[in-house]
């Protein structure tokens, strides 16, 4: 699934510059200057987060905001703005904003942010690469939690310590019989491995 974004800032400049920052990740990002016009466009197109500047000559960030949530309460929404101030961030989080961000941005720091944004909403930019962290991670903990180290965990699946370690730090997908073979071995049931009680 291609994940959409749309930035609202009435200056050119930082929607270009949000627009390259997030189009490098891969995004699929809208800029729209005029806040007016945004409702339309949300109306019309769906989005999954909008980044959002607070000062705007047209119409707050705050008002944008909270016809937003009128119009969609579960998209994410991320508050960025030059002049932070508590009552802003009170605002926006009253408004269920799902962050609140000070320009210029961190690029690093605010792709992460995106990233927190989207997870909360259950959104990721590689699904499949989220299944296989979660499977090492449910993998490596449950080894962990039965003192087996991956040589033990090896002989009892008959897999190589290589794959074993490969499959946990998510460097390769397992087949559905190795993950039988490790879901036994740790007295685990496969939907465990997924995430599943």
């Amino acid at each position: 699934m291609q994940i959409r974004i749309l930035v609202v800032d009435d200056e050119q400049d930082n929607c270009d510059f949000f627009h390259l920052l997030l189009t490098r990740e891969g995004y699929e990002v809208t800029c729209e200057t005029d806040p007016t016009k945004v409702m339309d466009l949300v109306r019309q197109e769906t989005f999954h987060l909008v980044v959002l500047d607070m000062m705007m000559p047209q119409m707050t960030g705050t008002e944008l905001l909270g016809h937003l949530r009128k119009a969609d309460s579960d998209l994410a929404v991320i508050v960025a703005t030059a002049y932070p101030h508590l009552d802003t961030a009170v605002e926006s989080l009253k408004l269920q904003a799902s962050d609140y961000v000070k320009k210029p941005v961190e690029p690093q720091e605010f792709l992460a942010t995106v990233a927190a944004a989207l997870a909360r909403k259950g959104l990721s930019k590689d699904p499949e690469a989220e299944l296989h962290r979660a499977i090492g991670r449910t993998i490596r903990e449950s080894r962990k939690n039965q003192d087996l180290t991956l040589k033990q965990l090896a002989r009892r699946t008959g897999l190589s310590v290589s794959l074993l370690s490969q499959i946990e730090r998510a460097e390769s997908s397992a087949s559905i019989s190795s993950l039988y073979k490790i879901a036994n071995a740790l007295g685990l049931r496969m939907a465990q491995l997924f995430g599943g009680a």
